[in-house]
């Protein structure tokens, strides 16, 4: 695999968890996703003016197509992952969308996208998949969690959203040769329009929570489309197969948060899902 692809990736990885911790931290926002998706669309709109200037990308049918539906996927990622951290924990709901979501894409890649598998590819992506199971509980000795059945059908199916615009995206930058800037930038700018309306309903309430979560809303707005561009571009380089299993190296960084700052209990069954991931993502990296 790339080595450029490599590092993308792993950086993707860190300022995924980190996100996620302030999306977290903000779950009593109501008004979270469109308040962070305006600070994005605020910050990133010079860079994809510049994308635009530069390329002057022409675009057809498909390609719009393309942006809507990474529009309508990554809104219903947000919303749904955000709704499980109002009902359960951190070192649940995250570890399970990352693993629901690799699985899918690897299963997705492979026999949609015809791109290549092989024993070792499998290996790494069942590793990953394995490890994450166990670093969220799910598997091995009982872990109370708040509303457990909440959270884990949310993050089940935030999981499907996930590979959803893995898929989606991934075809977009590879088949399409689509900008990352412009993929990502359009999906904040579907947000932030579609969400208007209920946003915008009490501008008291608004500018309250914007108040409330700005520190959570500056991490998100800035992280999030850093992360995912950085993502996209590895995409570029690597099978969409191994980059989406290899982004689960930020379950082991959003555990290490939930132990450390949000004081989540982390035990020995979980630090062997830790080895499992990292084990799997070797694997995987090997064989690009």
């Amino acid at each position: 695999m790339h080595p450029l692809a490599i590092a993308a990736v792993l950086l993707a990885a860190l300022t995924h968890a980190t996100w996620n911790l302030a999306a977290k931290r903000a779950s009593g926002s109501r008004n979270f996703v469109w308040l962070y998706s305006l600070g994005s669309t605020i910050l990133y709109a010079p860079a994809v003016l510049w994308v635009l200037l530069a390329e002057r990308p022409q675009f057809t049918t498909v390609h719009w197509l393309a942006l809507l539906m990474t529009g309508v996927l990554h809104m219903g990622y947000s919303l749904i992952l955000q709704a499980g951290y109002r009902v359960s924990d951190l070192s649940l709901v995250y570890p399970l969308a990352r693993g629901t979501g690799p699985l899918l894409s690897f299963l997705a890649a492979t026999f949609l996208l015809q791109e290549p598998a092989n024993i070792f590819s499998v290996l790494g992506v069942l590793l990953i998949v394995g490890g994450i199971l166990l670093v969220s509980g799910l598997v091995g000795p009982h872990q109370p969690h708040k509303a457990p059945k909440a959270g884990i059908a949310l993050g089940l199916l935030t999981g499907v959203f996930i590979a959803g615009y893995t898929i989606n995206d991934g075809w977009a930058v590879k088949a399409l040769a689509m900008s990352p800037f412009l993929i990502d930038f359009s999906g904040n700018v579907f947000r932030l329009g579609l969400l208007a309306p209920m946003a915008l309903k009490d501008p008291t309430a608004l500018l309250e929570e914007a108040k409330i979560y700005r520190t959570p809303i500056l991490i998100v707005a800035v992280l999030g489309p850093l992360g995912y561009i950085l993502v996209l571009f590895a995409m570029k380089h690597a099978p969409i197969g191994h980059i989406a299993p290899m982004r689960e190296l930020a379950t082991l960084v959003g555990t290490y948060f939930g132990a450390r700052l949000l004081k989540e209990q982390v035990t020995p069954i979980r630090l062997i899902g830790a080895i499992l991931i990292v084990t799997g993502v070797i694997a995987l990296a090997a064989t690009g």
